[in-house]
């Protein structure tokens, strides 16, 4: 048996505590103070066997930078892998989703998104240092504490140590319950598009007023029309604000709207889409703001390099490793969308990712643990 593979089967028990730790300590993206409990009691957990180092990220939690002690005399170039301390679950959320641990699996807030690949990442370091095994480049893991709500925060931190970095191993879960590893994901963005109309009492005064709702109802068939799913664009009007009172002619509405790309070049064709909006009536007026958060994560040869070195280790493993693409986003892309070869998905296997039925496979914790650690050593 492969020694990482038989190290991490042996410390399975540790890794599981580890993420029952984590999970414990709620995380959620909005409450500062929370989120900085759990850089903290990692900053704890990691204490002598890194440089640990907090950056700002307010309004939100601290991010952390985790420059791994490991073994090899000479450093070349640097290894970066990122996770993230946040989850989408609001405080006090283990009275109703407790961890627990059952018919296969671990359940609880945050363990599949993504406490669980942070700790196999941890447990991965910690395997190729007790089995002395060098490692040729330098290892920093950055966890930051914004990713669901955008990574407004961290992104310039992200691409800057990126750029540094000749590879980036993202820990997001892999895809489905095979674990598929991500070689592809969507850009990510969204646009605000408000009508201006004018406010008229509808029964005494109808005919003064004009109707922004009515105004919006034309605009949203139009926006839904920049959907073109032969090339992977999705435009879709999620959430309509407007009006007062039914007794009112409004004089303002808004929709919110998401878009993922496949190809950065469609954002462009978008973002013009957007801006050249007119009105059906002439008396309305329109403001459009927003655009694209997240470049997407085109698969190139690099990547997939990369997926196919990985592949390769997984194979020593036993294990056959596929590949997918997402429409979601993550911090790999922007990675990605610098030009730095990355590998997303490399977390835990499981479903259930922001649900209560978020949950992971006891039975994919080694080999996920092992192919990390290998891919750190052959990198």
């Amino acid at each position: 048996m492969d020694q990482i593979l038989a190290f991490a089967q042996a410390h399975q028990a540790a890794i599981i505590r580890t993420i029952q730790q984590m999970v414990e300590v709620e995380s959620p993206s909005d409450d500062r103070d929370a989120v900085n409990r759990h850089v903290e009691q990692l900053c704890d957990l990691l204490s002598g066997e890194a440089k640990l180092t907090r950056k700002k990220g307010a309004p939100y939690g601290d991010h952390l930078l985790v420059e791994f002690t490991l073994p090899g005399r000479r450093k070349q170039g640097q290894v970066l892998a990122l996770g993230h301390t946040d989850t989408v679950y609001p405080l006090g959320i283990l009275k109703t989703m407790p961890w627990r641990v059952a018919d296969g699996r671990l359940w609880g807030p945050g363990v599949l998104d993504m406490k669980g690949g942070v700790a196999f990442f941890i447990h991965a370091m910690r395997a190729l240092r007790e089995l002395d095994i060098p490692v040729a480049a330098k290892v920093v893991l950055q966890l930051n504490s914004d990713e669901e709500v955008g990574s407004h925060s961290s992104r310039a931190l992200t691409e800057a140590n990126a750029r540094k970095s000749k590879c980036v191993l993202v820990l997001e879960p892999g895809t489905g319950l095979t674990g598929k590893l991500k070689t592809a994901r969507k850009g990510v963005g969204g646009y605000d598009v408000k009508v201006f109309g004018r406010a008229a009492h509808a029964g005494v005064d109808f005919s003064n007023g004009v109707n922004a709702i009515v105004e919006l109802a034309r605009q949203v068939e139009v926006i839904a029309g920049f959907t073109d799913l032969a090339k992977g664009l999705t435009v879709n009007p999620g959430v309509i604000h407007g009006g007062t009172r039914t007794n009112v002619v409004p004089a303002e509405a808004t929709v919110e709207v998401d878009l993922r790309v496949a190809r950065l070049r469609d954002a462009a064709v978008l973002e013009k889409k957007f801006k050249g909006l007119k009105a059906f009536d002439k008396r309305c007026r329109l403001e459009v703001s927003g655009g694209l958060n997240r470049p997407p994560m085109e698969r190139t040869k690099e990547i997939a390099a990369l997926f196919a070195k990985a592949r390769a280790m997984a194979a020593e493993l036993g294990v056959e490793l596929e590949e997918s693409a997402t429409g979601g986003g993550s911090d790999g892309n922007f990675t990605a969308g610098i030009g730095v070869p990355t590998l997303d998905g490399l977390g835990t296997v499981g479903e259930g990712a922001h649900a209560v039925n978020e949950s992971i496979l006891i039975d994919r914790i080694a080999d996920r643990t092992a192919l990390l650690a290998k891919l750190v050593a052959g990198l």
